[in-house]
Order: structure tokens, then C-alpha cells, then sequence
């Protein structure tokens, strides 16, 4: 299998760094994961297929940036009830997410880690080849598990377009 390569795709901390993984679009299908929660065990894509996802995914949670998105979609989920999962990627350890959930407050988000093998980052073009790091994107999945909000947030020190991701994800909710 060929590893895709992005060179110089996402800017982390002033350097161009490379992402590996396709640069995935609305119509996609998304693409299976395994991802870590603060138990150790195993999360996938079909364990979170009963209803919409939005997936944010940052460099680390214990970064201002990041701290300041994750908290906004935690916020800004709730009006949603259980008619999404929320969750945040990150390549953080999974016992770091877990301090991170409970110094934040953070009720309304599943925080996952790509720390074992990246599988996530590899399959959704986020993971930062000289770091071992995710970036900063976006991704709204509709229940029939198809992309319809993907954004790739060019430098690290950007929010993304909160705006353009809650309007289709209230597409998606219903």
C-alpha cells in the first residue's frame, strides 16, 4: 500500500510540515479507525455509527489553541442532546485526555487518542509526519458514516470555521 504524503501541508508552530493521508472531501466515505479511550480500550468508526459525528481533531489538548476548540464544540454541543457523537482526536496519551476532560469540565465529548499507531491521522490525512502529531482539522460525518464537512485548518495557531461546521452539522442532526 502507498503512503500518501502531503509535503509542507500543515504549518506547525512557523514550519511547513507534511501530512500523511489523503486530503479527504465532502461526499468521502469515512474512513475506519481504531482509536484509544481513557480506559485503553478500542474505539472505531462502527462503534459510533448509530448517529452524526463530529469529529475535531487537534495537535494536543493541553495547547491554548486546542484547549479553546475543544472547549467551544463541547459547548456548542450540547444543544444537540444525543443526536450526535462528539468526539476529539488527538495523539495526546489517553491518561492525559482524561485530565484534560476533568480540569476542563468537558462533559459533552468522547476524547479518543491516535497515539498507538496513528490509524486515524493515516486514514484522515491529519497526521504530521516530523512530529507524530495530528493537526488541526474538522470533519462532520452524516449517519450513513458519509463526509459532508471536511476542513484541513492550515497552521496550528488557527481556529477553524466554527460557523460552517454548526450549520452542517445541524444538516446532519436533524
Amino acid at each position: 500500500m502507498t503512503t500518501i504524503e502531503r509535503p509542507e501541508a500543515f504549518d506547525l508552530v512557523g514550519t511547513k510540515t507534511t501530512l500523511i493521508g489523503p486530503e479527504l472531501k465532502p461526499g468521502d466515505a469515512a474512513p475506519d479507525f481504531q482509536l484509544l479511550n481513557n480506559k485503553l480500550a478500542t474505539v472505531t468508526l462502527s462503534d459510533l455509527a448509530d448517529r452524526p459525528m463530529l469529529i475535531s481533531v487537534v495537535p494536543s489538548l493541553d495547547t491554548p489553541v486546542c484547549s479553546i476548540q475543544t472547549n467551544r464544540f463541547n459547548e456548542e454541543v450540547a444543544a444537540f442532546a444525543d443526536k450526535v457523537h462528539f468526539i476529539t482526536v488527538s495523539a495526546d496519551l489517553p491518561f492525559a485526555q482524561a485530565r484534560w476532560c476533568k480540569s476542563n469540565e468537558a462533559s459533552n465529548v468522547k476524547v479518543l487518542s491516535d497515539h498507538r499507531d496513528m490509524s486515524f491521522g493515516d486514514a484522515y490525512g491529519t497526521h504530521v509526519k516530523e512530529a507524530r502529531i495530528e493537526s488541526r482539522a474538522v470533519f462532520v460525518v452524516d449517519k450513513d458514516g458519509v463526509m459532508r464537512h471536511v476542513e484541513y485548518v492550515g497552521k496550528a495557531a488557527d481556529q477553524p470555521d466554527y460557523d460552517a461546521v454548526l450549520k452542517t452539522l445541524h444538516e446532519v442532526a436533524g
